[in-house]
């Protein structure tokens, strides 16, 4: 069969090669086009018709401003899609234009699946109308998002989580805390806080400056950033400003792993870093004041707005958003976190009752059999 898959971003890249690899396992005559990156390049053997960096816009101005370049890519996919009429469109997340594609998919009388739902149950609740109308299947990997859609008369099933997966695959093939610094020109024994500033500029430019000023006023630790793969050195430069800080580039897991506290922008990274086992911060900056940050609150629904504080349905993690996200407020709970403190352990219980309830369920083969259950 043929698969048309889109994924607008670093983590939906991820999620999509894994995705891509159970469909061959289960669909020996698979082929497939896609939005994406290097992973599902890897996983379907050929490069993307539209890679995600060129699509990476966040924030209402940002996509004001690229929204020539984003109708052009719609246009692009529509256009591969007519001419190769797919059996399955795939959407992973990235909910502005994925939503937009289904419902031109929907009218062509293709197939619309959702692996990776876009978080309606925290904002843009309206969007559940849209995938009622235009998705014929969605595969949950938050267990608390089946009833949010039960509330609105539309059934989706938890699949199990990728990340689980992923985080363990990993972890079979890390090196040993010693291995990992010293081929890294790491100091052998001083704690490391990663700092882990997001996958988008806009995130970098407005997260790691302050993340960089807190981890060094712990002068006792080495600074490390894990460097996201659609960036290019400068942006990093710019922010760390001389300091002797390095960037490891394609080493992300085994950063945390092997760091004391991880500084984290909200996201998907809050929810690898919990899996990691590691202590961390959320940090979402987003330059915010704190009338900003009273607007969006009254917008966001839900007591939480990272992955393991929303899976747990308790305050695991340290969320500190736009105002509230300072060098002062980070410092305080980074230094609770490097010390064998309460904080720590706490949060550390908490990340293992986060793993129960998200289970070991294999998604992406539990998702890949039933597309194709479907379209047999």
């Amino acid at each position: 069969m043929r698969y048309f898959i889109i994924a607008g971003e670093a983590s939906g890249d991820i999620h999509g090669s894994a995705l891509i690899a159970a469909l061959k396992e289960h669909d020996e005559d698979a082929q497939f086009n896609f939005l994406g990156g290097d992973l599902m390049a890897r996983s379907a053997d050929h490069a993307p018709l539209i890679h995600y960096r060129d699509m990476a816009f966040m924030g209402f101005i940002e996509v004001l401003k690229h929204l020539r370049s984003i109708l052009g890519f719609m246009k692009q996919a529509k256009q591969a899609m007519a001419a190769q009429r797919p059996d399955a469109l795939i959407l992973i997340d990235y909910p502005s234009f994925n939503l937009k594609m289904a419902k031109w998919a929907k009218g062509q009388g293709i197939p619309v699946f959702y692996f990776i739902s876009p978080k309606v149950w925290a904002w843009k609740e309206w969007r559940v109308k849209d995938i009622k109308r235009y998705v014929d299947r969605m595969f949950s990997i938050l267990p608390f998002e089946t009833a949010f859609y039960r509330k609105h008369d539309y059934e989706v099933e938890y699949v199990g989580n990728p990340t689980v997966k992923e985080i363990a695959i990993a972890l079979q093939d890390m090196r040993s805390d010693s291995d990992f610094r010293q081929e890294n020109g790491l100091h052998s024994s001083k704690p490391i806080i990663a700092l882990l500033p997001g996958s988008r500029m806009k995130e970098i430019r407005d997260n790691l400056p302050t993340m960089i000023a807190a981890a060094k006023l712990h002068n006792s630790c080495q600074t490390v950033i894990a460097g996201a793969p659609s960036i290019d050195d400068n942006a990093y430069f710019l922010a760390i400003k001389g300091k002797k800080i390095p960037v490891l580039r394609d080493q992300t897991f085994e950063l945390v792993r092997n760091a004391r506290v991880a500084l984290v922008t909200s996201g998907t990274a809050t929810l690898e870093t919990a899996l990691l086992g590691t202590p961390q911060v959320a940090c979402y900056r987003m330059n915010g004041s704190k009338l900003l940050f009273m607007f969006y609150r009254k917008l966001i629904k839900g007591k939480y707005v990272t992955l393991p504080n929303l899976i747990a349905d308790a305050p695991i993690i340290p969320e500190l958003l736009l105002h509230n996200c300072n060098v002062e407020s980070v410092d305080d709970h980074l230094t609770q976190l490097l010390n064998d403190s309460s904080e720590r352990h706490t949060m550390i219980e908490g990340y293992r009752n986060m793993a129960e309830i998200l289970t070991e369920k294999d998604c992406t083969t539990t998702a890949a059999k039933q597309i194709i259950n479907y379209l047999k």
